[in-house]
């Protein structure tokens, strides 16, 4: 295989994944949903067999061996833990070539990191991405690295734009990002859970209330992004002088539920730089 060209369809690129845990997958299944890339041409590494099953149903190949799932694909997607990484690292430097497009979606692990582990000059790009890509509803973040083209940066925008919303950005931002998109999904399942139990509280089957819950969140937000306007401004649409919605925002505020996710947002974004200065 020659080196990655935009003029080369995508769909034809092999892809490998170093690790199969659930942003892996997540991300899989994404592409293949898209219809970006073939699953005959997606590899997943892992050192257990607990996603093999999970892969291979979906038509991905899948391996225990990383070096030759490297040297056989064309973008690597480096998906294992953070505290993993490093050895990941030097187990399959000697086989990546300049035609490799490494990408890393591991939290919190810096470009210099991997450009330092990684042969000179290797072509790096760090993403965020979250795990509603798996139903191409994700929201993902890239920064390039210092040795990546712009068709690197193009084909790599491609991919991800197909599993959802995607935004180039810079590395100062990558911690902030992982506190709000990439623990975010975590968030609206616990507040569609409580919303759901408040349903069941009042009366509902748990059933129904899980779905009403799900989709009033999903409306809402498709309302913030089709229509423009500040969340806010959505929220005072509702809420009629004297009516049922401004009595449950009061309880809202008084439980203290706005700095609660503001709170959230900084922990993860903190745990983020925590496990960046490991990594330097």
């Amino acid at each position: 295989m020659g080196e990655i060209s935009v003029k080369k369809d995508i769909s034809e690129m092999s892809l490998a994944f170093v690790g199969a845990g659930k942003m892996a997958q997540a991300m899989a299944k994404g592409f293949l949903a898209a219809g970006v890339v073939k699953a005959d041409h997606i590899t997943a590494t892992a050192p257990s067999c607990r996603s093999q099953d999970t892969l291979e149903g979906i038509g991905c190949q899948f391996t225990h061996n990383n070096k030759e799932a490297v040297a056989n694909s064309d973008i690597i997607f480096l998906s294992v833990k953070p505290h993993v990484l490093p050895g990941v690292l030097q187990e399959i430097a000697p086989v990546v070539t300049k035609r490799h497009l490494m990408v890393s979606v591991a939290a919190g692990v810096p470009l210099q990191f991997l450009e330092e582990k990684l042969p000179p000059k290797s072509r790096v790009i760090r993403v965020m991405p979250n795990t509603p890509c798996v139903v191409r509803q994700g929201a993902s973040v890239y920064v390039p690295g210092s040795h990546v083209e712009k068709e690197d940066s193009e084909i790599i925008k491609s991919l991800l734009s197909s599993l959802g919303y995607c935004s180039e950005s810079n590395e100062g931002m990558i911690s902030a990002v992982t506190g709000l998109a990439g623990s975010g999904p975590a968030y609206a399942f616990t507040a569609i859970d409580a919303l759901a139990d408040g349903g069941v509280k009042m009366g509902l089957p748990r059933e129904l209330s899980i779905k009403l819950a799900a989709q009033t969140l999903l409306g809402a937000s498709k309302m913030v992004l089709e229509t423009g306007k500040h969340p806010m401004q959505l929220k005072d649409d509702v809420c009629s002088p004297g009516g049922t919605t401004i009595y449950a925002i009061h309880k809202l505020e008084s439980g203290g539920f706005r700095n609660l996710l503001i709170d959230a947002v900084e922990g993860a974004c903190l745990r983020a730089d925590a496990i960046a200065k490991k990594a330097k």
